[in-house]
């Protein structure tokens, strides 16, 4: 009885994918092979480094994301390129979008297409990171505040990977107070519950 319990859940397990249905607007988190994944969840203390938000495209789920550049990527390879390919999905907890409310999104989403990656994580437009374009996603488009912001300071900054890192992209200016906001922020806003998981 013991074995067809365990022998379930990992069944369970390998064909969440296959029981989920996407929706537009779904956020989807991921811990990303990408050389500075390391570092982003040393300094939030979270396995979440990466993340997108979702959206159907003739008929087929991708995620919108900021990687080299804001691009949509078909969802099965998002989360094929993420680590052990291990994936949670989010949406937004007792509220089903709208038509009007998914269009406002699309056309947000819109203006950051092909928009350059930040590396330096600042708050402007020019350059966009990936939890702050599924954040300011929501906002613009919903007025929701998917997480709490918060500024380079709050993290944690101790271990040679971020000090490594901080080096690297700012010198010895580095932005203490520039607001951020990170996918573990978004992870744990209590606007979300969790509709599928491979973890």
């Amino acid at each position: 009885m013991r074995f067809i319990f365990i022998f379930g859940l990992l069944f369970a397990s390998c064909t969440a994918l296959a029981n989920y249905q996407p929706l537009d607007g779904d956020i989807i988190f991921q811990s990303s092979q990408s050389n500075q994944s390391k570092s982003v969840e040393q300094a939030t203390k979270s396995p979440y480094s990466h993340m997108g938000i979702i959206f159907t495209k003739d008929g087929k789920p991708y995620v919108f994301e900021a990687i080299s550049k804001v691009v949509y990527t078909p969802l099965d390879k998002w989360i094929n390129r993420g680590k052990n390919k291990k994936y949670v999905i989010k949406r937004l907890k007792d509220h089903t979008l709208s038509q009007k409310e998914i269009t406002n999104l699309k056309q947000v989403a819109k203006t950051f297409e092909n928009k350059p990656y930040d590396i330096w994580f600042g708050w402007d437009d020019n350059y966009i990171y990936c939890s702050e374009l599924v954040w300011k996603i929501y906002n613009k488009a919903l007025n929701l505040k998917i997480g709490q912001l918060q500024t380079i300071k709050d993290f944690n900054l101790s271990s040679p990977a971020v000090k490594q890192k901080l080096k690297e992209r700012y010198g010895n200016k580095i932005p203490y107070q520039e607001t951020v906001i990170s996918p573990v922020a978004m992870f744990n806003s209590p606007l979300l519950i969790t509709v599928d998981k491979r973890w």
